[in-house]
């Protein structure tokens, strides 16, 4: 399966000339609210996301990630997710393409931030609060957030001076040591949500739903709560609205 199966859901500042963009999503709304962003979607950027209040739920294909207050999370770019919270949750999402923090391909930083956005073995990463290397990029987060509001002279490049910071301690810090494993029951969500994907204007059924993956309906069922933690019907309700 290729992220282009789903939804890319793209960086709505892309086009300008400053590809930075910081998403407020409170009680369940986001401002502003990109295409794909209540269901499994991909975007080009990369994305750094930091719980306010509440708990979120940070969910690849092959991984989950949850977040209590104060506690970030970075999503590599091209990986497939989704972002679930309870209507008293507030979170902060922070979208930025590599090359802003990367330089001219071929400079010496195109080189290590490479090493990082094209690791596939990388895809979510939960920033260990108790160390002290992640305290500070949880600080040099809040940081990124009160400039958004604030946007004071040279707002850029205080913007960029404290990405570079973020990106700095992950390099440092962030070591590789395992490959996550592709387990059957993904591999077959991920073949119902493609599926999905192309009929989403059909009038599916759960039987059509489960025969995408080859499975049986109830296995497709319990598929779809291990990984989504929803049934088939709800994922195609939210995926129409989108």
């Amino acid at each position: 399966m290729k992220q282009e199966d789903y939804t890319n859901s793209k960086n709505l500042n892309s086009d300008s000339n400053f590809p930075y963009l910081i998403m407020d999503v409170k009680n369940g709304i986001s401002c502003p609210q990109p295409l794909g962003f209540r269901i499994m979607h991909w975007h080009e950027d990369l994305q750094i996301v930091i719980c306010l209040s509440g708990k979120i739920k940070v969910q690849s294909l092959y991984e989950e990630i949850s977040l209590e207050e104060r506690e970030a999370v970075f999503i590599n770019k091209n990986v497939v997710h989704q972002i679930q919270s309870n209507n008293e949750c507030h979170y902060k999402s922070i979208l930025f393409p590599s090359y802003l923090v990367g330089g001219y391909t071929g400079s010496p930083a195109w080189k290590y931030i490479s090493e990082l956005t094209e690791n596939d073995q990388l895809s979510l990463f939960l920033f260990p609060g108790k160390e002290a290397w992640a305290k500070k990029v949880i600080e040099t987060i809040f940081v990124l957030i009160q400039l958004e509001g604030n946007k004071p002279d040279f707002y850029e490049c205080e913007v960029l001076l404290n990405l570079y910071s973020v990106v700095l301690e992950m390099l440092k810090h962030i070591k590789i040591t395992y490959r996550h494993a592709r387990t059957i029951t993904a591999e077959r969500v991920s073949k119902s949500l493609k599926f999905i994907a192309l009929h989403y204007d059909e009038d599916l059924s759960l039987e059509e739903i489960a025969a995408s993956a080859n499975i049986t309906q109830s296995e497709c069922l319990r598929c779809f709560h291990q990984i989504l933690q929803k049934t088939p019907y709800k994922y195609l309700m939210e995926y129409r609205i989108q």
